[in-house]
C-alpha cells in the first residue's frame, strides 16, 4: 500500500499524470474531491495520487493561508474556495460543484492512501451500495488511539457504530471516517446540512433514513505528516452527540421498521 509523502521540494508540485493505473473504464465516472486547509506539505502528492485513478479532482480550500491553493493547481487540481464555516460545509459544496455520479472524499493531510480511491468506489460503480466508508477498524489506523483525544474519538467512533448497527440493523465498522464514497445523487436528495465533522456520521445516518445502501471497506489511515488535526475534539464532541441522538431518535419516531429503512427509495412508502 502506497502511503503518501509530503515534500516541500518545488518537484513535488509538477502535474499529476495517468500511469495506466486507471483500467477500469468506469472510473471517468468518478471524481476525488480533496478538502484542505494549510496543507501546503502535502496537498501535491494526495492531488497527483488521486489523478491516477480519476480524471478529475476538486479541491476544496478551506481559505488557507499558505500555499495550498496554488501547490494543488500547479499539481493539476481543480481549486475553489469553500464557504468558511467547517468541514460540513465544504463538502455540500464539493458535491454541488461536481457533476460525476461517484464522489471520493479524501483529506489532504496525508492520512488517507489515494490507492484506495478504486477500492472505494467500486461497490457503487458495482451497485451494491449507494455509500462506501473506509473503515480503518478493518484497515489499521495510526491515529485510533495514539492520544487522549485519539482515544475520545475513537470511543466515540465505536459508541455511534453499535448505535447505527442497533438503530438500523446494519453491521457498519467505521461511521466517521472522512475517507469515503457516495453516490452525488443520493447525498444531494438527503439533505445533508451539518458544517462541521458532523457531516460524515450525518451522511450515514440520513443514507439509511432514507434506504440507501452502506457498506464499508478496509482502508488505512496514516498519522497526520504535517500540522494538527482541524477537529477540536474537546470543543465539538457535544455536536457529535447531539447529531447522532437526534437523528436515531427522529428516524425512530418517523419510521415504522427497519424492514422499511432499509427498502430501496422507490419501493418506500411515501412520507
Amino acid at each position: 500500500m502506497l502511503c503518501v509523502t509530503a515534500t516541500n521540494d518545488p518537484v513535488d508540485d509538477s502535474p499529476g499524470e495517468k500511469t495506466g493505473l486507471m483500467t477500469d473504464p468506469r472510473l471517468q465516472d468518478v471524481v476525488t474531491v480533496v478538502l484542505a486547509k494549510n496543507e501546503e506539505s502535502t496537498i501535491g502528492a494526495a492531488v497527483r495520487g488521486a489523478l491516477r485513478f480519476c480524471e478529475r479532482v476538486v479541491v476544496m480550500d478551506g481559505h488557507s493561508g499558505d500555499s495550498t491553493a496554488e501547490r494543488a493547481r500547479l499539481a493539476g487540481a481543480e481549486v475553489h474556495l469553500d464557504p468558511g464555516t467547517g468541514k460540513g460545509a465544504a463538502i455540500r459544496a464539493g458535491l454541488d460543484l461536481v457533476t460525476e455520479p461517484v464522489v471520493v472524499m479524501m483529506d489532504a493531510d496525508g492520512s488517507h492512501d489515494p490507492d484506495d480511491i478504486p477500492r472505494l468506489a467500486e461497490p457503487i460503480l458495482s451497485d451494491v451500495a449507494d455509500l462506501c466508508v473506509g473503515s480503518r477498524f478493518t484497515g489499521g489506523s495510526e491515529e485510533l488511539s495514539i492520544t487522549v483525544g485519539q482515544l475520545v474519538r475513537t470511543i466515540g467512533n465505536i459508541s455511534m457504530n453499535i448505535a447505527i448497527n442497533k438503530r438500523w440493523g446494519v453491521e457498519l465498522t467505521d461511521t466517521l471516517n472522512g475517507f469515503r464514497a457516495v453516490r452525488r445523487k443520493a447525498a444531494l436528495e438527503v439533505g445533508l446540512r451539518e458544517d462541521i465533522h458532523t457531516i460524515e456520521q450525518e451522511m450515514v445516518m440520513k443514507m439509511l433514513l432514507s434506504g440507501y445502501r452502506v457498506v464499508n471497506v478496509p482502508t488505512h489511515e496514516f498519522s497526520r505528516l504535517y500540522g494538527e488535526s482541524h477537529i477540536k475534539i474537546w470543543k465539538q464532541w457535544p455536536r457529535f452527540v447531539a447529531c447522532g441522538f437526534t437523528h436515531i431518535v427522529r428516524g425512530s419516531r418517523r419510521n415504522g421498521s427497519a424492514g422499511e429503512l432499509n427498502a430501496p427509495p422507490e419501493e418506500r412508502d411515501p412520507q
